[in-house]
C-alpha cells in the first residue's frame, strides 16, 4: 500500500511540474525583455571610450507609453512623450568621467504604472598608456622586517608605515643606513597602512579597521583618529586633499580635517579599470599607484583617472626583494627631486629614475 501512495505522490509532483507554466499562460519561453514596453536594441552591457559618441537603439514594444525616460547614472539623460516604433539617439557616455554607470529605460504608461529596462554602460580610456622602466641609480639598505604599507619624504626626511598586526608602526628612518631614528607603534588590533605628511600632521590609514591617525609629525605624538568606512590602502596628498586607494580601481580626494570625501575617480587604462592600487605618491600633478601583486606602478591623471603610463619595476625586484613580498612603497624627495622604491619586507631600497624603453 505504502509503494502505491509513494507512487501516486511521485506522479503528482510531475504532472504539476507540467501544468503550472501551462496554467501561467503557456509563454515561458517568451523572454522577460519582450513583455517591458521599452527596451534596448542591445542585449549586453555597453562598452565605450571617453569621449566617443555611440548611437543608442530604442525599441517600443507596445502602445500605451506616455512617458519614456533614458536615464545614466540616476540623471535624466532624454525624455519622450508618447513615444512609437524605433528611436537612435546619439549618447556620449563619458559625460559623468571614467568607470561603470547604470543606463536605464523607464516607461511611465498611460495607467500611472512604470516599466524598467536597464544595462551597464563602461566607460574605457581613450589613452594607450606609455611604458616606462623603472631603471637603478643607487641601492640602499632597508629593513627586511619591515612590511611597507607606506613611504613618504617630508623636508628630506625619510618617513615609513608598514603592516601586520603586532607589528605597524610609523617610522622616521635613516635613508643611507635603513635604521629607524623614531617610531610610533598600533596596537595589535590595528592593520596599518598608507602614510602621508600634509602640513605638520602625519596621517596613518589601517587596513580593515576604519580608522586613519593622525600624529604630530615631530613628536610622533597620536593626536587624534578620524573614522571612515571601508578598507584603506594608500595614501598621498596634492597640497590640499588627502588621496587615498582601498584596493579597487577607485581613488577618493579627502578633506584633511575631517576626511569627509570630497570627489572620487575611477582608475582605468583602454583595457578596462586598474584594480587592486595601493601605496600612493603624488608628483608633479600626477598619482603614482602601486599595483599590488604586480611590478607595476599607474601613473594616474588626477582629473579624470585616465592612465596615462606604467611603470615596470621589474628590474627593482630582481635585486631587492630577497625573500620578501611584493614591491609596495615609492616616494618622491622634493628637495633632491629623486625617486625611491622598495617592497614589503625588502632587503634594499633603491633610488630610480623613470625611461622609456628606447632611452635605456
Amino acid at each position: 500500500m505504502k509503494r502505491y501512495v509513494i507512487i501516486g505522490l511521485i506522479a503528482a509532483v510531475i504532472l504539476s511540474m507540467i501544468l503550472v507554466p501551462m496554467m501561467r499562460g503557456g509563454d515561458s519561453d517568451v523572454p522577460q525583455e519582450d513583455l517591458i514596453p521599452a527596451t534596448f536594441g542591445f542585449e549586453e552591457n555597453l562598452a565605450t571610450k571617453w569621449e566617443e559618441t555611440v548611437q543608442i537603439e530604442i525599441l517600443i514594444n507596445e502602445e500605451g507609453i506616455s512617458k519614456l525616460e533614458l536615464i545614466y547614472n540616476d540623471s535624466t539623460f532624454k525624455t519622450w512623450t508618447n513615444p512609437s516604433g524605433k528611436i537612435t539617439i546619439p549618447f556620449n557616455a563619458g559625460f559623468f568621467g571614467l568607470g561603470a554607470r547604470s543606463l536605464k529605460l523607464l516607461s511611465t504608461m498611460s495607467d500611472g504604472s512604470t516599466f524598467v529596462d536597464e544595462r551597464m554602460v563602461r566607460v574605457l580610456s581613450d589613452i594607450v598608456p606609455e611604458i616606462w622602466i623603472a631603471s637603478v641609480v643607487k641601492s640602499y639598505p632597508h629593513n627586511s622586517t619591515s612590511f611597507t604599507q607606506g613611504l613618504e619624504f617630508s623636508e628630506g626626511v625619510l618617513y615609513e608605515g608598514t603592516g601586520q598586526r603586532g607589528q605597524s608602526v610609523v617610522a622616521q628612518v635613516d635613508l643611507n643606513t635603513g635604521t629607524v631614528q623614531k617610531k610610533m607603534g598600533l596596537d595589535a588590533t590595528y592593520f596599518g597602512e598608507g602614510i602621508t605628511i600634509l602640513g605638520d600632521k602625519l596621517y596613518q590609514l589601517t587596513w580593515q579597521e576604519q580608522k586613519c591617525f593622525v600624529y604630530n609629525k615631530k613628536t610622533f605624538q597620536l593626536e587624534k583618529d578620524i573614522p571612515y568606512v571601508g578598507e584603506g590602502w594608500g595614501l598621498c596628498h596634492d597640497g590640499t586633499s588627502l588621496i587615498m586607494s582601498n584596493g579597487t580601481e577607485r581613488i577618493t580626494f579627502r578633506d584633511p580635517k575631517t576626511f569627509e570625501i570630497q570627489r572620487t575617480i575611477e582608475v582605468y587604462s583602454q583595457l578596462g579599470p586598474v584594480t587592486n592600487l595601493n601605496e600612493l605618491e603624488y608628483a608633479d600633478d600626477l598619482i603614482y599607484a602601486n599595483v599590488w601583486m604586480t611590478n607595476k606602478v599607474a601613473v594616474i591623471d588626477p582629473n579624470n583617472g585616465k592612465v596615462l603610463a606604467e611603470i615596470d619595476a621589474s628590474e627593482l625586484t630582481k635585486q631587492g626583494r630577497g625573500t620578501g613580498d611584493v614591491l609596495n612603497g615609492i616616494a618622491y624627495n622634493e628637495k633632491t627631486e629623486k625617486w625611491y622604491m622598495t617592497g614589503k619586507n625588502w632587503i634594499k631600497l633603491f633610488e630610480v629614475e623613470f625611461k622609456k624603453p628606447q632611452d635605456l
